[in-house]
């Protein structure tokens, strides 16, 4: 499993699937390689200061490393968005909410996220 590090491979992400839980939103975009899985992690400054982004942010990477890797497919690009409720969220819950999502979007890919259809709306304008 890669990182997502730069900022146009975080905005290709944004206009494939997504899908929020209560724990945290997840993104999830196919590419052309058959690479390994590639995953992102996201947390605004509206969640509050750099130590509570930071441990937001812990918690959705050992989620993902715990038990979340192995739902992740190779030729997919993810990203996790923390949300408030990330922070206090019961830990096995979290990692149930990641899991959950990855597995739905992986289930549903032919469902278009809202984002991407009101991007699509705009295009065709």
């Amino acid at each position: 499993m890669q990182r997502l590090l730069r900022r146009q491979d975080f905005l290709a992400v944004a206009r494939g699937l997504s899908r929020a839980a209560p724990g945290a939103v997840v993104q999830m975009q196919r590419r052309s390689d058959e690479g390994p899985p590639r995953i992102g992690f996201t947390v605004t400054r509206k969640l509050g200061g750099a130590v509570q982004r930071n441990r937001i942010r812990r918690r959705l990477k050992e989620a993902v490393r715990l038990a979340a890797a192995e739902h992740l497919k190779a030729g997919y690009d993810y990203v996790l968005i923390g949300r408030a409720a990330t922070a206090d969220r019961p830990f096995a819950k979290l990692v149930s909410d990641i899991i959950s999502t990855i597995d739905y979007l992986h289930r549903n890919p032919a469902r278009e996220s809202a984002p991407a259809k009101r991007r699509a709306k705009q295009d065709s304008l």
